[in-house]
């Protein structure tokens, strides 16, 4: 599996991406494959959102406004009242292509050329590589597996002070430690963001899947934040490529701009998907059990298996598991996982560049039947001698 070096400028390649595609390689080679490398739900979007898109399709589809569509950010308006009690305006929300169309549209509204943006390591690859790939610079806060993977305001802190950002991007549940701070620790990084002037940006894509209780917005603690989601995960709709942003009111005329020339406007068939997806929270519930389930299962399998995973996480759909029993190189341990047991997975260098060469990340957003056969193979693998 060829894999390039990083580039003069840092831009690495996205190795779960390149584990797909030696995946499908194997596939059509007529091997079967236990796919845990992508967080990618395992069910197609809910029966009602496919019927709305089927009562569009006969009607042509233009651009909407860059926006989007008044229906879709008047039912963001709604979602935000009834499941975060807190009112905004739908003047206040864009449509984006997915959360990666709000990154890049969050990062040049708020920030200038060669501003230093923070994000916590282990992060999601793409954070990285599309601060650095669109001239911005890198700050990494260090989190660690002795206090479950949360970030807190002294880390932030702790970091300013040895190299100023000017923006911290943060997610929770976090993306690949499943880690997510609760009410007390979210008004913590949003206190010492607001006393030292950093602009706070709250990845919330994963959700509705907090498995300890509601997931807490940072628009119920305060109204600077750039806020960011996506219906790919938790209303499983990961290929309509479509997701919002919440502003101040300050940005919000910046981001349209920046919309109406970057992208023109979010796709309009996957914006009908959205406004209808997000009535139908009964079966993002039912997918969410079965993650749950999925959850307990292949944490428990990887703690017999002798991974490194002293608890489960907190949220998302990800086992974070230190593989130091069996290797010290996390790609090339998947590699052969790949290779000799047909499980693909995603090597933790691809979170973490200084210490992921011991960990290695699992997916559990498909069928159970997947997880299970999975832990099969693993053990067998690991019997054969990784």
């Amino acid at each position: 599996m060829p894999m390039t070096s990083p580039s003069q400028d840092g831009l690495m390649p996205f190795l779960a991406m390149d584990i797909l595609n030696r995946a499908k390689v194997l596939e059509g080679q007529g091997r079967t494959i236990c796919h845990l490398e992508l967080g990618e739900p395992g069910q197609p979007p809910a029966p009602k959102v496919l019927e709305a898109v089927a009562r569009a399709l006969p009607n042509p589809q233009g651009y909407t406004s860059a926006k989007g569509l008044p229906a879709l950010l008047e039912q963001l308006a709604r979602y935000y009242e009834h499941q975060h009690n807190v009112a905004v305006s739908p003047d206040l929300i864009l449509a984006t292509m997915g959360s990666s169309a709000g990154f890049i549209l969050a990062f040049h509204t708020a920030f200038r050329p060669g501003a230093r943006i923070a994000i916590t390591r282990p992060g999601y690859p793409a954070y990285i590589n599309t601060i650095i790939g669109l001239g911005f610079q890198v700050a990494e806060i260090p989190v660690s597996a002795e206090n479950n993977w949360h970030l807190t305001g002294a880390q932030i802190e702790a970091a300013y002070k040895k190299m100023p950002f000017d923006g911290l991007l943060f997610a929770s549940p976090a993306n690949p430690t499943g880690a997510a701070v609760d009410r007390a620790g979210l008004a913590d990084i949003i206190e010492t963001c607001k006393r030292l002037g950093i602009t706070f940006i709250s990845d919330e894509i994963y959700h509705g899947l907090d498995y300890r209780g509601p997931s807490v917005s940072a628009l119920e603690l305060t109204r600077d934040a750039i806020v960011i989601n996506s219906f790919s995960k938790y209303y499983c709709m990961t290929g309509w490529r479509i997701g919002w942003m919440i502003l101040p009111e300050s940005l919000v005329r910046r981001a349209e701009v920046l919309q109406q020339n970057l992208f023109i406007s979010a796709p309009t068939l996957s914006q009908v998907a959205a406004t209808a997806a997000l009535d139908e929270r009964d079966y993002s519930e039912a997918q969410k059990a079965i993650y749950a389930e999925n959850r307990r299962i292949l944490t428990k399998g990887l703690q017999d298996l002798g991974f490194d995973l002293p608890v489960a996480a907190d949220g998302a759909f990800y086992a974070y598991a230190g593989i130091s029993k069996f290797s010290k190189d996390s790609l090339a341990f998947c590699e052969s996982l790949l290779e000799r047991a047909g499980i693909a997975s995603t090597p933790g260098v691809d979170f973490d560049r200084n210490n992921g060469h011991g960990y290695v990340r699992f997916s559990y957003a498909g069928t159970r039947q997947t997880v299970e056969l999975a832990l099969e193979r693993l053990d067998t693998y690991l019997r054969a001698g990784a």
